[in-house]
């Protein structure tokens, strides 16, 4: 207990310093740059809502580098705050500073907190979320914890709502059940074209809208990351995956690897 109000208290001293940054329009849609996506969503991802991400296969790196991507866009440059367990920690490795930078994360702009449990995880993501200064939020939160149930996803919502920041939920090893997220997403690795020297391409994902509130579902895709324009684009890949990791999968940094 006493390890959870002191992570919970240092977070607040850090959120508190951000409160006066100025605040992302909360009626805006943050474009993904892919127009089938974005048509689909109509005109992209809802700001001030929360979205949930499940992995494909138990490809937890894809899901939540992913997540990071649309935090980034999100962001539009200011901070942002990406929450986790001690065992999604364990169970995914370190967040590896230079892989944040090839995907275009400014590691000085991500504030990142690790919380003893999930109850922890989803009450300092609900204080967070009044945070109007940040510009995004990623909540990791492995399995499926009882406590993370219709009611608590319709208290991060109503946050989210409320004060314009969008989180993104990434669910490892996880089945959809029934939430108040705005859209409902299986994240996957894809393959990606080779960039000169034969040397790994672009981050590349498969994913597909399970969800959403308002439109079709069932829609699925095959983007890459340009890193550079900051946008998504058409998959057109046929290597093995170009997906970038921030976090390697053996949790080491002397022998973590980029997909």
């Amino acid at each position: 207990m006493n390890e959870s109000l002191s992570s919970l208290a240092a977070l607040r001293k850090s959120v508190a310093a951000l409160e006066g940054r100025q605040r992302a329009d909360p009626h805006a849609r943050i474009r993904t740059g892919h127009d089938g996506v974005d048509m689909a969503l109509g005109g992209g991802f809802a700001r001030g809502k929360m979205h949930e991400l499940f992995d494909a296969d138990g490809d937890a790196t894809a899901s939540s580098a992913f997540a990071l991507i649309l935090a980034l866009l999100a962001g539009e440059g200011r901070p942002l705050l990406w929450l986790r367990t001690d065992g999604a920690a364990r169970q995914g490795g370190q967040v590896y500073g230079p892989g944040l930078v090839d995907m275009g994360v400014d590691p000085a702009c991500l504030l990142l907190a690790t919380m003893p449990d999930e109850a922890t995880v989803l009450k300092a993501a609900a204080d967070a979320l009044r945070c109007p200064a940040l510009g995004a939020m990623l909540i990791e939160c492995p399995g499926t914890p009882r406590i993370l149930d219709l009611t608590a996803s319709r208290r991060l919502t109503l946050a989210a709502e409320a004060h314009g920041v969008t989180a993104f939920l990434v669910r490892v090893g996880a089945e959809p059940a029934p939430s108040a997220a705005e859209t409902r997403w299986r994240v996957g690795s894809a393959p990606s074209a080779p960039l000169a020297a034969d040397t790994p391409g672009r981050s590349a994902f498969d994913i597909t809208l399970l969800r959403r509130r308002s439109g079709p579902d069932g829609l699925r895709w095959h983007l890459e990351w340009n890193r550079d324009r900051r946008c998504f684009e058409p998959g057109t890949g046929a290597a093995l995956s170009g997906a970038v990791v921030p976090v390697p999968a053996d949790g080491s940094a002397a022998d973590r690897a980029v997909a």
